[in-house]
């Protein structure tokens, strides 16, 4: 287990605006960490470490800026009165349950305080130690819309241990995913990232469709990765070491951060397909990141 390090800081604010024209469903998000001890390898919020003069690698894994006042900051912008209770998303740029949250509880109070005031939310996590705060998100859902978004790129161990190293096993998320919706907690499943050579194969992609379903997912999206600044200088050393006989596919499709249009959408008609067949919908919320270069780690 890596040796972590918590640089606890005062936020002048805990709502991030986004204001992306075509992302008008995520207008607002919440991260109550910076850095995440979780480590994957693709994770595309790692070049924003840079801002805080820290590396993109183990920086980014063991240095985690925990923002000790969020939860009264937040209280009082929920309070505001130009505040409309818009959506909040809950870990676009770090995972909200990373292992930070057992010793500071940040998450569990921001939930807390967005059921107080009625506010919809979403939280986007790798982790079951959602389940401990069961009963916040059904206080929550019963005033105001609340969804749990589970990331599950594979259930393949193999895999798995080499591109999230630090995240609870896949099939511990899906217990997590059939526990809370057996509650009522409306939840879903991102199949993301969808890595090329990895995770893009039918097999791997049909047996997550069909394992969120079977767990109570109500819709499922998808993203195939994309290699940012930050993200690139450590993915690629790690492929280089792990997946050597995957460099030449990367090289051709990562020139830049996006891969080829063409297999991305070969990719996004294969899921679906998968989830019209298994009677899934799609992802009702949008992508962490489109087509342009949207920062989300504030």
């Amino acid at each position: 287990m890596p040796q972590v390090t918590f640089e606890e800081i005062e936020c002048k604010s805990a709502l991030n605006h986004i204001n992306i024209p075509d992302m008008s469903q995520l207008r607002w998000s919440l991260n109550p960490y910076r850095g995440c001890q979780h480590a994957c390898v693709y994770c595309f919020a790692r070049g924003n470490h840079e801002f805080l003069g820290y590396d993109t690698g183990r920086d980014f894994n063991e240095r985690v800026i925990v923002k000790t006042n969020l939860v009264p900051v937040l209280k009082r912008e929920l309070r505001r009165s130009g505040w409309k209770r818009e959506a909040v998303t809950i870990g676009t740029a770090c995972d909200p349950y990373q292992q930070a949250e057992l010793k500071y509880g940040l998450t569990r109070g921001a939930l807390q305080a967005f059921a107080a005031h009625a506010n919809p939310c979403s939280i986007i996590t790798k982790s079951p130690a959602i389940e401990r705060d069961l009963s916040i998100l059904l206080e929550l859902s019963r005033v105001a819309d609340c969804t749990v978004i589970f990331s599950i790129p594979t259930l393949r161990e193999e895999i798995w241990r080499h591109i999230e190293p630090e995240t609870p096993k896949p099939s511990s998320r899906l217990a997590a995913l059939s526990t809370l919706s057996e509650a009522g907690v409306r939840c879903g499943v991102m199949l993301a990232p969808i890595i090329p050579g990895l995770t893009d194969d039918a097999e791997n992609m049909e047996t997550v469709v069909q394992a969120a379903r079977d767990n109570g997912a109500g819709f499922v999206g998808d993203n195939v990765l994309y290699l940012k600044r930050g993200t690139k200088e450590w993915f690629m050393p790690f492929l280089r070491e792990t997946y050597p006989h995957l460099l030449p596919t990367y090289e051709r499709f990562y020139r830049g951060a996006f891969a080829p249009k063409a297999h991305s959408e070969d990719v996004t008609a294969a899921v679906q397909r998968l989830r019209e067949r298994l009677g899934m919908t799609p992802n009702q919320l949008p992508s962490r990141e489109p087509t342009g270069q949207l920062q989300l780690a504030v």
